[in-house]
């Protein structure tokens, strides 16, 4: 299971403490919190039954789910080096570390409330540029602390969660989707997870603003 080998490095996280880093880093693995309903961005081996098919992307109350890990990583076609700073405007993928499916949206239907919908797509990490997100917060970066958007870079609309809430197979968890229009319902939080150390590019940052 990729969820345990990357718990093997816990010791990581207890090493750096919650509050020492405070920027979100390309490869790291976290759980990202929708503020306004405190769900968990959440995937699973369950496909839509309407629309793409695709892999479908919830939102859970659990804090211990292993399925609501996402590794953050460069946009389609590019890489991003380890520790590198997430800056705010930047276009990101999330890829869901259990299936290596990547955050997903396009133009069908969402199954509950007809926004658009959110699915998670392509194999072993690697899916097409409609896995791009663009991170919008204040400031230079995406801070621990921070709130953010995660607005999508090809259609425009925002990540977001407003209380729909699905039956069996997968009864309690609520549905996830695209909105267009800005609101509390598409901030989401770094939560629980494995935070790379912020690489030298941003110490050296930093010095310089000094001098």
């Amino acid at each position: 299971m990729a969820v345990v080998q990357l718990l093997l490095f816990a010791g990581l996280w207890n090493a750096v403490g919650a509050s020492s880093l405070a920027v979100v880093t390309c490869g790291s693995v976290v759980k990202l919190l929708n503020t306004r309903h405190n769900v968990r961005l959440h995937s699973h081996d369950v496909r839509y039954g309407s629309g793409s098919g695709q892999q479908s992307v919830t939102g859970v109350t659990s804090v211990d789910d292993s399925n609501s890990y996402w590794r953050i990583r460069g946009k389609t076609a590019t890489v991003c080096e380890r520790g590198t700073p997430i800056k705010c405007g930047q276009p990101i993928r999330l890829t869901h570390v259990n299936t290596g499916r990547n955050l997903h949206s396009h133009h069908f239907t969402s199954p509950l409330s007809g926004n658009q919908e959110v699915s998670a797509f392509g194999e072993e990490g690697e899916g097409d540029y409609l896995d791009d997100w663009t991170v919008l917060c204040n400031g230079p970066y995406w801070v621990r602390d921070g709130e953010v958007r995660f607005k999508h870079s090809s259609t425009e609309v925002l990540l977001s969660v407003t209380g729909e809430q699905y039956g069996r197979p997968i009864s309690g968890q609520k549905e996830v989707h695209g909105m267009a229009q800005p609101s509390q319902n598409n901030y989401w939080k770094a939560m629980e997870g494995i935070f790379m150390k912020p690489s030298e590019l941003l110490k050296a940052e930093a010095h310089h603003a000094e001098l």
